[in-house]
């Protein structure tokens, strides 16, 4: 039975991997939890899985999480704040910490997870977006895992498995092309939240289905297969592939081409990370072909999706680039849900800021200059919120 501990347990990520452990009682056994602010689904979880250890991220709902879970018996360690998310992740024997939280909230609390010995099931991009370049390096030295816990990261890993070093030649992320790939650019500007959320195939998150709505998840993930997978930007491309039913592939140096085949079910790479290197055989819907139907493939529209060249010139440039690339796409993100500024908005605000950083990047940067980077970028996306013209204007990152 193997120990987990589960950061973000009442989002999209965190109840699938519950439905995981609750289908595997003999497989998996939670260690500890920590959620953000929903304390009625929290105190439910902890009741039906009876954790060591929970911590919510708002303190001031931690009086709320104490009354909600007074009669249970034993009491678990019951924590707040981001001190308190960070003690879950370190905390205890479990072996794997499954990374849920949205953001780059979820940095800190994975670093903490290394250096206690974790091995880290990956669901939270940002967490190598914005602190690849240190937290790659900490892995290697406690000796941990790394494991791919989203689709398209978990069909690249599964893909290399048994490929020897050097055999990799270039990776494939497939898209969706989110709620708008059917939309003419011309009408993005009448985007309203509720459009937005409407993704076609997966059942996510309101953040990262904005991100793929906008294909910034796909920018993203491009950072992200960069630091995990070791391939230049060059070697990273992206085809959008409206059925979800590809969750990507690599080419190795022979010209050979690998996929990864299912529904769009997060379960399967979360289970897949968590039993790793094992298969779990499961009662989950099989893969029919015929019912599938046509597989399709194009290219992506840069015009149309201008987030994609925007997250490429972040990676390329390096150092704290691509965490104020990431800080600024979640401001932004976060200003359009609360309906502060237009879709359109979203990339405008977050090259001008990245523009602005380019002469304070820092490479080689410590993670004191990311958390700056990533404060700074908030910062200035709010101000520049404020002063937005209908304008575009795309500038590549020098």
């Amino acid at each position: 039975m193997k120990a987990i501990t589960l950061l973000g347990s009442t989002g999209s990520i965190g109840t699938q991997t519950l439905d995981i452990v609750a289908q595997y009682p003999e497989q998996f056994r939670l260690v500890g939890l920590a959620a953000g602010n929903n304390v009625a689904l929290l105190a439910q979880q902890v009741r039906q899985f009876r954790p060591e250890i929970v911590a919510i991220s708002n303190p001031e709902k931690l009086p709320d999480l104490q009354a909600a879970l007074a009669d249970l018996a034993p009491q678990p360690i019951l924590l707040a704040g981001e001190a308190g998310i960070i003690e879950v992740a370190r905390y205890g024997d479990a072996e794997v910490v499954v990374t849920g939280i949205v953001g780059c909230a979820g940095l800190l609390p994975t670093i903490a997870a290394i250096e206690a010995g974790k091995d880290i099931a990956l669901a939270n991009k940002e967490t190598l977006i914005a602190g690849g370049s240190i937290v790659n390096p900490l892995v290697e030295k406690h000796g941990v895992k790394l494991l791919p816990a989203d689709s398209e990261h978990s069909a690249i890993f599964q893909c290399l498995q048994g490929v020897p070093a050097g055999g990799l030649r270039r990776i494939i992320l497939t898209a969706s092309g989110g709620a708008f790939r059917d939309w003419p650019v011309e009408k993005l500007s009448e985007v309203k939240v509720a459009d937005a959320l409407k993704h076609p195939n997966w059942s996510m998150g309101r953040k990262i289905t904005v991100d793929s709505a906008t294909l910034m998840n796909k920018g993203l993930e491009v950072i992200e297969a960069h630091f995990l997978f070791g391939l230049d930007y060059d070697d990273i491309e992206i085809v959008i592939h409206p059925q979800s039913i590809i969750h990507s592939l690599i080419e190795l140096q022979d010209t050979s081409v690998l996929a990864q085949l299912g529904w769009p079910d997060m379960r399967l790479p979360l289970l897949y990370a968590l039993s790793w290197p094992e298969r779990i055989y499961t009662d989950w819907e099989r893969l029919d072909l015929v019912k599938a139907g046509n597989l399709t493939f194009r290219e992506p529209d840069h015009h149309k999706y201008p987030c994609m060249k925007l997250a490429y010139a972040a990676g390329r440039a390096g150092g704290s680039m691509p965490a104020v690339l990431n800080a600024a796409n979640e401001q932004a993100v976060a200003l359009f849900l609360d309906e502060k500024i237009e879709f359109l908005d979203i990339p405008r605000l977050i090259e001008k800021t990245c523009d602005r950083h380019v002469v304070d990047n820092r490479q080689n940067p410590s993670l004191d200059d990311i958390l700056a980077a990533d404060s700074w970028a908030r910062q200035e996306v709010l101000a520049a919120s404020k002063t937005l013209t209908r304008s575009v204007r795309f500038v590549t990152i020098r």
